[in-house]
């Protein structure tokens, strides 16, 4: 069986947006750990430190939390309680998920817009991030676009269907 060029297409549109999350995600992580690194060392060495990596390393921190979010909704991996899980007929089961997907969709579509809002006004108010070098909108634009992601993701759950159709099954270990 062929792929259809639009499913292929749609493939490597994925593999590359995932490409770039996971690239994105493993260097804000890797920036996090050497400047601490970096502070740590400094401080020890009476130097005082970098005076902008407190503020650096809470930013980075947002920015992990957020691109991992992003993430696990790449793969339905986000917490999840599935408690009656085990009790439902896989239909039915289905059919929870999609309204928890369309439940996620409207929550991320509505923490985007907000947090677009204060991008929006931060940016107006002339705000700053890391001793004055930064504009703070560059710093928080991760929210909007991170919700937006997480959105478009829960909102094509909604229209495709889980990707698996009976997760009910008990994980290995």
């Amino acid at each position: 069986m062929t792929r259809s060029p639009d499913a292929s297409l749609v493939g490597r549109v994925t593999g590359l947006a995932r490409a770039c999350e996971t690239g994105l995600l493993c260097a804000v992580l890797a920036a996090m750990v050497l400047l601490a690194a970096a502070q740590i060392v400094f401080r020890n060495l009476g130097w005082g430190g970098i005076a902008w990596a407190d503020e650096a390393l809470r930013l980075m921190v947002l920015w992990v939390a957020v691109l991992g979010a992003v993430a696990a909704s790449r793969g339905q991996r986000h917490v999840s309680i599935d408690a009656f899980a085990r009790l439902m007929q896989p239909a039915a089961w289905r059919a929870v998920q999609r309204l928890t997907a369309a439940f996620a969709t409207v929550v991320c579509a509505a923490l985007a817009w907000q947090s677009l809002l204060f991008v929006r006004e931060s940016a107006a108010a002339g705000d700053l991030a890391l001793g004055g070098a930064v504009p703070a909108w560059a710093t928080q634009v991760i929210l909007p676009v991170g919700f937006a992601l997480m959105a478009l993701r829960y909102a094509i759950l909604v229209w495709s269907g889980p990707a698996v159709a009976d997760n009910r099954q008990p994980a290995a270990h």
